[in-house]
């Protein structure tokens, strides 16, 4: 006897036996994303937002927790040079970090500012954040960052260790600040993408198969604190984190040809 399953069974048991390690599956990314390079709350909107990386659309994308794109908004004043992380502050505005330096000789940086995110249609324009490095850094690439006390800290992706400088949440021109630089044991320790949890005492840095939760820290020298990693037990081209609250993060994915790319979470 042969027995037909309908398309929608034959996805829920693909969906339920796919291992994923300590996280848990909770919607599968609309398949016109296929590089979704970050993941943000903002105030007053229940949807994940996200972004495309270098070559894709000037756009931000608000998902469902099904994966769905319920909000597409063009932000027609700015291009998408290398946009690679999201941050947001408490008033709704949702912040674009344009940052991403692939070949180490990018001399200017960007973070691009959406007020009022919740409440625009389909089209807006965004203000400007711009930065250069000290004198004495090498430009690196840059993909993860998170505001915290009306300052960015800009995580840089380097293997076996990460750059952290401070750009003031100030529209106008700025030379960064820089914080400190750590050495992360491991291989392959490039951070992709970071976020600070709501009570401002726990961060976490995101990896492809795992995080580091930063906490007990005394200043914006976060690393002084209790550097703690946690193997996620899976491996994918990670690269949006946020909180959903002080102990709940999202994390998406990006479609590396091989599976779907997902919203998963994760329960620090």
């Amino acid at each position: 006897m042969t027995f037909h399953l309908k398309p929608i069974l034959v996805s829920a048991l693909l969906f339920m036996s796919c291992n994923t390690g300590k996280l848990t599956v909770i919607g599968s990314i609309d398949s016109h994303l296929e590089e979704a390079s970050a993941a943000q709350l903002i105030s007053n909107s229940d949807l994940v937002w996200t972004i495309e990386d270098a070559g894709n659309k000037n756009n931000v994308y608000g998902l469902d927790l099904k994966g769905d794109i319920i909000r597409d908004i063009d932000v027609s004043n700015i291009k998408n040079q290398d946009w690679e992380d999201l941050t947001s502050d408490s008033m709704g505005s949702l912040y674009i970090g344009d940052f991403g330096n692939n070949s180490r000789k990018r001399k200017n940086f960007f973070i691009y500012k959406i007020e009022n995110l919740a409440n625009v249609d389909d089209k807006t324009e965004a203000l400007t954040i711009s930065f250069t490095l000290p004198k004495s850094v090498k430009s690196e690439d840059f993909e993860s960052f998170f505001l915290w006390k009306d300052n960015f800290y800009i995580f840089s992706k380097e293997n076996k260790k990460t750059m952290l400088l401070k750009v003031p949440n100030q529209v106008g021109e700025h030379v960064a600040t820089y914080v400190t630089e750590y050495e992360l044991k491991g291989k392959d320790t490039r951070v992709t993408s970071a976020d600070i949890s709501p009570d401002g005492k726990t961060v976490v840095l995101l990896n492809h198969d795992r995080i580091w939760t930063l906490t007990k820290f005394k200043t914006d020298n976060f690393f002084e604190g209790v550097v703690t990693k946690i193997d996620l037990k899976h491996d994918s081209q990670k690269e949006g984190i946020c909180f959903k609250d002080n102990t709940t993060v999202y994390i998406t994915d990006e479609d590396s040809g091989k599976e779907d790319n997902h919203i998963y979470s994760l329960k620090l």
